[in-house]
């Protein structure tokens, strides 16, 4: 094993209860990304089968998945190959979680080696010690073709099974909402936005709000959720509150999913420091809440957010849905039945 990495393993201790885990390239790519943002309280850490990735990586927290199975040389597009790799390196993935982590998010890639068979054994792992488990993945551009969506539909099937509550972004829904997408920045994007839903969870936690969203918020909304979905939204001028509900749930990102239709949610509302909300804005969380049945669990908080001046910002994350509401399960079910017949 590389030196390096091992000093790494070494020094894999942290005080954060929150710990993000990059699992293969995409993964990687967007703890990184998240790295070197920096969020509050939060721990990283990569787990690559590859060794120059993880080299090149600027998180100081990193474990060579595999030294035996792959050498370093990563897992040439085979998720078994991935899977084995992991099952290797099971003592130093527990090692890593037995800091005091509480929280952990799998971020991935799917469709590719190490993401899609190293993700749902540490996803596993970290579960089965206890820690609530979010993984968070990508689903494949169109344009990658196939085969590589169809390897990718099976890994979300996979970690689904081992993760608390797993958020599936579809790459290519990212085409509605950035429109000048292209083949250089388009897996960027898909990166960023990985980034973006593991950060946003974790804030729920890390910031201290004005109706404070705790551990426990979230771990009510998450535990056993299941498929959730979260999304965005941003609104400005009179009736900011309301734009920004209508733009987060009018997301791309909910895959058509209806939020109304979730077992518990969470929404947070954020508005800067110097434009606060004025207590007649709040009817209109209030009437947004009122639209969610009995049964169904809401819980809500409100946070100052410096960069936004006059905006406000509210996020979704709801949860209790089913694999099958995943883009693509379903198709892939049916294909599998009728090559079976």
């Amino acid at each position: 094993m590389d030196t390096d990495i091992l000093d790494f393993q070494i020094n894999s201790r942290t005080e954060a209860i929150i710990k993000v885990i990059g699992v293969g390239g995409g993964g990687g790519n967007a703890v990184n990304h998240m790295f070197k943002e920096g969020i509050h309280d939060v721990s990283f850490a990569l787990c690559n089968t590859d060794n120059q990735a993880l080299l090149s990586s600027p998180v100081p927290v990193k474990i060579q998945l595999g030294e035996h199975t792959t050498g370093g040389l990563g897992a040439g597009n085979k998720p078994d190959v991935a899977r084995r790799a992991a099952e290797e390196s099971i003592d130093l993935i527990q090692d890593l979680l037995s800091d005091g982590t509480r929280m952990a998010f799998i971020t991935a890639g799917m469709g590719g080696g190490t993401g899609t068979g190293a993700a749902p054994v540490v996803a596993r792992i970290a579960k089965d010690m206890g820690i609530l488990t979010v993984g968070i993945v990508t689903i494949p551009f169109v344009f990658e073709g196939q085969r590589k969506i169809v390897q990718a539909l099976k890994g979300v099937e996979q970690i689904a099974a081992n993760v608390d509550a797993l958020l599936v972004i579809n790459n290519e829904r990212l085409r509605d909402i950035y429109h000048d997408l292209t083949m250089l920045n388009a897996f960027a994007r898909a990166d960023d936005t990985l980034a973006t839903a593991a950060k946003s969870i974790a804030e729920i936690i890390t910031i201290h709000g004005h109706v404070n969203l705790d551990f426990a918020d979230v771990e009510t909304t998450l535990k056993d959720g299941g498929v959730a979905i979260m999304s965005r939204g941003i609104g400005s001028g009179k009736d900011r509150v309301n734009r920004a509900i209508e733009d987060a749930i009018n997301s791309p990102l909910l895959n058509n999913n209806d939020v109304f239709s979730a077992k518990k949610i969470l929404i947070n509302l954020s508005f800067g420091e110097e434009n606060p909300l004025m207590m007649e804005e709040m009817n209109a969380l209030h009437d947004f809440m009122s639209k969610f049945g009995h049964e169904i669990e809401v819980i809500w908080g409100a946070a100052v957010e410096k960069d936004l001046e006059e905006e406000v910002k509210v996020t979704l994350l709801a949860t209790g849905f089913s694999i099958m509401d995943v883009p693509g399960i379903e198709e892939q079910h049916k294909a599998q039945t009728k090559a079976e017949e």
